[in-house]
């Protein structure tokens, strides 16, 4: 018995040292739970909860949860949102993926150990490459918006309006993207119009 027990030890300690073992582990479970254990949402614009709670190892030295456990979270319960509404088996039927491209925080209160929260994830629409997310972290103390982030998840081989057509049957107008994030993306092709430009890379070369 001991000597199964010892190379067990030794390769769960490698997963652990040199793999981000838990989100490898959490992001699939968040997955396999919204496809198989809860209802179908027929609503892509619907918002989606996710149940959280700092533990010790979201600290950092203040005591409260680090930045970037933040993005993190909001990338588990993306996941699930995404598995939920359908958009993640539409990108498998038609050979596509997407990938988190950009995405921006504002941290507006701290969220402390113990504290419970939920994370509240809704699609804000979509246009010719890309997908656009926002995720509000909840304290269920007593509601306040401890943070918001955005991101922007371009699709890979093909485009979110087939996505879209895929799921629901028939063509759909996407929705009108709310000012401020029309800033964002304003912002964020300067960005790369500058970057290229550095790079002496021409306008036909874009960035996810």
């Amino acid at each position: 018995m001991l000597g199964l027990f010892v190379p067990l030890l030794a390769l769960a300690l490698a997963y652990f040292a040199l793999l981000d073992g838990w989100y490898l582990v959490r992001v699939p479970c968040a997955v396999l739970r919204a496809r198989l254990l809860q209802p179908r949402v027929r609503d892509l614009l619907a918002e989606q909860r996710y149940a959280g709670r700092v533990l010790p190892s979201d600290l950092d030295l203040l005591l409260h949860m680090n930045n970037a456990r933040y993005l993190r979270e909001a990338d588990v319960a993306r996941a699930a949102h995404l598995a939920r509404c359908g958009v993640l088996g539409a990108l498998r039927a038609l050979g596509a993926r997407a990938v988190l491209a950009a995405s921006c925080a504002r941290y507006r209160r701290s969220l402390r150990l113990l504290e419970p929260f939920e994370v509240r994830t809704r699609l804000l629409g979509w246009d010719d490459r890309a997908f656009y997310l926002e995720a509000r972290f909840i304290s269920l103390r007593d509601g306040f918006v401890c943070a918001l982030l955005r991101s922007r998840q371009h699709v890979l081989g093909t485009s979110p309006e087939r996505v879209v057509q895929h799921l629901c049957k028939r063509r759909v107008e996407p929705p009108e993207l709310p000012e401020d994030l029309q800033h964002w993306i304003a912002y964020n092709e300067a960005s790369s119009q500058l970057l290229r430009a550095e790079s002496g890379l021409s306008d036909v070369v874009k960035d996810q």
